[in-house]
């Protein structure tokens, strides 16, 4: 496949700069730059590497900034685009930890000129390494990767490896029935489920600050629980063993941001934007078709009549 050339397009002077602290990362490792390195890639998709590949680090890479600064996409194109580069093993969203006795974090976007397997992003996100691996003669220059949300991407995740966060979490549903949980919920919090072992909380301090003052009712078990394990996330204690490091880095849904075990991630995006499962259901139409405004019309009309006539005959 022969490489875009992208030399005719004027670019602004400089990308914005993210926040200090977020915004873009250079994944370790990569090979030299060619002419040839986003060459497998759509064109859309290879114009937005290529001009990724020269930010310098800290610029914004929030949709709405990348869409700001190229003159040819905008935000839902290169929402798009981002995706496929990510499925295409360009780049991560990744939540990373200020300094491991802090408890600030800040949200990164780690690319890579040089395409990487989701095991490598899995390995870097775990570690923060390179893992040594041959690259990329044996990657395919074809189609360009499928879009999230289509059906051909419901690849199922691995399952889950049952870790004292997930068993904490899966055990919620038993304590109080409001804090039921799914399988891909219990996978997906697990990574800030762990932070809370880490620090020093057992099952049943867990377990007591999950379903203590509960409300009547809770409508969405998985975005309560997430609220209250980033709300009420304990100190670290002084003297707290030094071999039980806390988490210092969560993967992100390359597209909703939600953060999950790197696993669960297949190409950087969650199993509800690979198969559209958060849009499944329409919105219901604001207006009426107008052969309802007839038939709503018709009946008012009648009951018009019924009732003058009634008043006639009295």
């Amino acid at each position: 496949m022969a490489s875009h050339d992208f030399s005719s397009i004027t670019l602004p002077p400089g990308p914005e700069l993210a926040s200090p602290g977020y915004g873009k990362r250079c994944a370790p490792g990569e090979l030299p730059r060619e002419a040839r390195d986003f060459a497998h890639l759509p064109v859309r998709e290879a114009y937005l590497a290529n001009m990724i590949d020269r930010f310098p680090e800290g610029a914004a890479m929030d949709v709405k900034s990348l869409a700001a600064f190229n003159p040819l996409y905008g935000q839902q194109a290169v929402r798009t685009a981002l995706n496929r580069l990510s499925v295409a093993g360009h780049l991560r969203r990744v939540r990373e930890r200020v300094g491991a006795d802090r408890s600030q974090w800040v949200f990164r976007t780690y690319f890579s000129r040089t395409p990487r397997s989701d095991g490598w992003w899995n390995h870097f996100i775990a570690t923060g390494e390179a893992l040594p691996e041959t690259l990329p003669d044996a990657l395919p220059e074809a189609a360009p990767p499928a879009l999230p949300r289509e059906a051909s991407t419901d690849v199922q995740p691995p399952p889950p490896e049952e870790t004292p966060a997930y068993r904490a979490l899966a055990a919620l549903g038993a304590a109080d029935r409001r804090l039921a949980l799914s399988a891909a919920d219990c996978a997906t919090l697990e990574p800030l489920a762990a932070e809370w072992l880490a620090r020093g909380a057992t099952q049943e301090a867990f377990r007591s600050a999950m379903t203590a003052g509960l409300p009547p009712e809770v409508h969405s078990p998985a975005a309560f629980t997430r609220r209250r394990l980033v709300d009420k996330l304990p100190p670290i204690r002084p003297g707290h063993p030094a071999d039980v490091l806390p988490v210092t880095r969560l993967a992100e849904c390359t597209d909703c941001r939600v953060p999950a075990r790197p696993n669960a991630l297949l190409g950087g995006l969650c199993r509800a934007c690979r198969t559209g499962g958060r849009s499944v259901v329409p919105p219901p139409s604001a207006r009426l078709a107008p052969t309802a405004v007839h038939r709503h019309a018709a009946r008012v009309r009648a009951a018009l009549h019924a009732g003058a006539i009634g008043v006639d005959h009295e």
